[in-house]
């Protein structure tokens, strides 16, 4: 089970990551932290986020509602919730999909199946992001179609979020 001192040095790591403006990291933050839903991935980065925005954001992905209750659930957490803890929890999925039209293919997502845009990259567009409920699809632009008849590497692409990725690897 990690420790105080573990959720204290990936709190500064997200404090970092906003500082340094890392795109990344606002996925996690919108996500996360209920006060900045609504807002796109540049207003999160010029938003102001302090230390204890980052804290209650390990909080939260640690299952509590702050950082004070963080706190208090680890040192009161029993052998049970330590072993369940210490298993890798996969969180979500986000498919990569090619697309020769970024535009159209969120437009379709948007009105045939209800999506919304997370964000997108690029002018003309290159990359996106494409949401409803706990569903994430990542669209990217390719000229051209990536299967040949002669392709065997790089069919698909997924980006699968894990918690304690170490444990996947022990």
């Amino acid at each position: 089970m990690p420790t105080l001192e573990h959720h204290k040095k990936q709190a500064k790591l997200y404090l970092k990551w906003h500082r340094e403006r890392y795109y990344p990291v606002t996925a996690v933050i919108g996500w996360l932290l209920p006060r900045f839903h609504h807002l796109s991935d540049s207003q999160i980065l010029d938003h102001g986020f302090k230390l204890a925005d980052a804290q209650e954001l390990v909080a939260r992905k640690s299952g509590f509602e702050s950082w004070q209750a963080l706190k208090e659930g680890l040192q009161t957490v029993t052998d049970h919730a330590a072993a369940d803890a210490a298993k890798p929890h996969l969180a979500f999925a986000e498919p990569q999909l090619f697309v020769g039209d970024i535009a159209a293919a969120c437009n379709f997502y948007r009105q045939k199946l209800g999506f919304g845009t997370r964000f997108t990259y690029g002018e003309p567009p290159f990359y996106a992001q494409i949401i409803r409920d706990g569903a994430r699809l990542n669209l990217r632009h390719v000229d051209k179609p990536p299967l040949t008849a002669n392709s065997t590497v790089d069919l698909l692409a997924a980006t699968i979020i894990v918690d304690n990725i170490k444990a996947l690897f022990l």
